[in-house]
């Protein structure tokens, strides 16, 4: 079984396997590995190729580039309309959590917005000394709502709070004190962490790990009644007129107008 290798590449995700574990790699270094239509599609589509191939024991969820995942692109968010990518992204978080088989995040880069959700949706997160985090979406008039599901499982509330209203950046250290992450190493000792841990859960029987993945999450039932709600709140915020001025000053790179100027007047 653990002899089985294969390689397939896409424009903006890669899935290669060997020795039973599948690693899947965002591609996509020119926006930052943000989460565009095509990389949503075609990582939706590597996932469900890995969880149906019985030789794949453990799935690594990894990047290319400076950053593990820039969070949604905006460029395509600037119509307010999140109709498709909400119910994608939303897909992709349930196939992660709900998968019968580990799932561990590798990041040499920073997460942003719906990248943390990518993270936490994950089994286990392993990370450099030198990663940095962000929910940066109240500066954009939006809120994490989408990505709120598997964080409020796995972060602690106070800390979550708080990260959630300022949008301020946060080191890997505390994203482990917090419990949004797993590991923290430094860049040279990263991989090792991820062989010694892809390693131990293959000990385990495939059954059993797919049952611990069952006893520990809640009920399909209910994260699906979760994200639905989410979902609703996500399309509120993303059309709302802040949200369009939000995004319209991140990509002309000034400020948007809620924020006061030096004499408090909005810039």
């Amino acid at each position: 079984m653990n002899d089985h290798t294969m390689s397939i590449t896409s424009d903006l995700v890669r899935l290669t396997a060997e020795s039973g574990v599948a690693t899947i790699t965002l591609d996509s270094p020119h926006n930052r590995n943000a989460l565009s239509a095509q990389l949503r599609v075609e990582l939706s589509q590597h996932i469900e190729s890995a969880l149906r191939d019985d030789t794949i024991r453990v799935l690594v969820l990894t990047h290319t580039g400076p950053a593990f995942c820039a969070g949604a692109d905006l460029r395509e968010a600037r119509n307010g309309d999140t109709s498709q990518s909400g119910r994608e992204l939303v897909g992709l978080l349930e196939s992660l959590m709900t998968s019968n088989k580990p799932v561990v995040a590798r990041l040499t880069g920073p997460a942003r917005a719906g990248g943390l959700g990518l993270v936490t949706a994950c089994d286990f997160a392993i990370a450099a000394d030198t990663v940095t985090f962000a929910f940066t979406e109240v500066r954009l008039g939006v809120i994490p709502s989408i990505i709120s599901v598997p964080l409020r499982l796995r972060v602690l509330p106070h800390a979550l709070h708080r990260l959630f209203l300022t949008g301020a950046a946060f080191s890997a250290n505390y994203a482990a004190e917090i419990g949004l992450i797993s590991t923290v190493t430094t860049a040279d000792d990263l991989d090792r962490a991820i062989d010694d841990l892809t390693g131990a859960l293959q000990l385990g029987s495939p059954g059993a790990l797919a049952g611990v993945k069952t006893l520990l999450n809640p009920p399909g039932s209910q994260l699906h009644d979760e994200f639905r709600e989410m979902l609703n709140l996500t399309a509120r915020f993303f059309s709302s007129a802040e949200a369009q001025e939000g995004i319209r000053a991140f990509t002309e790179k000034r400020q948007p107008v809620w924020v006061p100027g030096p004499t408090g007047a909005a810039t």
